[in-house]
């Protein structure tokens, strides 16, 4: 398993979101560039880079940010969410350096676009699923549905998605633990690797992830933000569990 540290930009900032809410966000760095070389002086072995402006436009916003991060780590997977809602904007963050793009609401409201995207990129393309009560929500987390997320996730199955980012956003930005049941359950409803986010907030939660194992990875970003995880000892852990 792997750590994985998120940098979520507003404004072409970076800050952390409780539960999604716009309106309650707490900046950390207004240089998005030092915020992930930080990350890598840490350890970090990728990064999740979410464009949180986009989720709400339903286009990239801060793509300046996101393309300048790639660039200066060339050697670093980066992971992009947030307003992918179509293929040229998926080429245009591929060309630009980025490893990964993550469709979110597209993959409720068009699933047809994950299994396009999926052929016309292979390799470079993550589902992410956010969830309230185990159903998916959307447009950053604005909207509710009445699907069930695992079942979602089921309509990917065969498609060659790399992994699901599966968030509990009731435990997102709230320092409350990881939900390790619902993350067992969508990592036993699919074949895919499953990375776990919302509420990763101190080591006993690494630990909790490792010992349900089947948990590819875990994100975290106010718990390293805010000095209550080290995001070093964190990875470290994990690499000794691997042995």
């Amino acid at each position: 398993m792997i750590v994985i540290p998120a940098i979520d930009l507003k404004d072409g900032q970076c800050v952390r979101l409780r539960q999604g809410e716009m309106s309650d966000a707490t900046v950390f760095s207004d240089d998005p560039l030092a915020t992930a070389g930080h990350w890598v002086e840490q350890g970090a072995r990728r990064l999740h880079l979410v464009d949180l402006n986009g989720a709400f436009a339903g286009n990239p916003v801060n793509h300046e940010a996101v393309t300048a991060i790639a660039k200066q780590f060339p050697d670093l997977p980066v992971q992009i969410g947030g307003g992918i809602r179509d293929l040229h904007t998926i080429e245009k963050y591929l060309d630009a350096g980025v490893t990964w793009t993550i469709i979110g609401t597209a993959a409720v409201k068009n699933p047809q676009l994950v299994k396009e995207a999926c052929r016309e990129f292979e390799g470079h393309i993550i589902v992410g699923l956010d969830a309230k009560d185990g159903l998916v929500a959307t447009e950053g987390w604005a909207e509710v549905s009445e699907l069930q997320a695992t079942e979602l996730a089921k309509q990917f199955a065969d498609c060659g998605v790399s992994a699901i980012v599966y968030t509990d956003i009731a435990r997102d930005g709230m320092m409350q633990g990881v939900n390790i049941p619902a993350t067992l359950e969508m990592a036993r409803a699919v074949q895919i690797p499953i990375i776990a986010s919302g509420g990763v907030s101190s080591i006993e939660d690494i630990e909790q992830l490792l010992k349900a194992g089947e948990i590819a990875g875990a994100i975290t970003g106010r718990a390293i933000y805010e000095d209550k995880l080290n995001l070093r000892e964190a990875q470290q852990l994990c690499d000794q569990w691997n042995k």
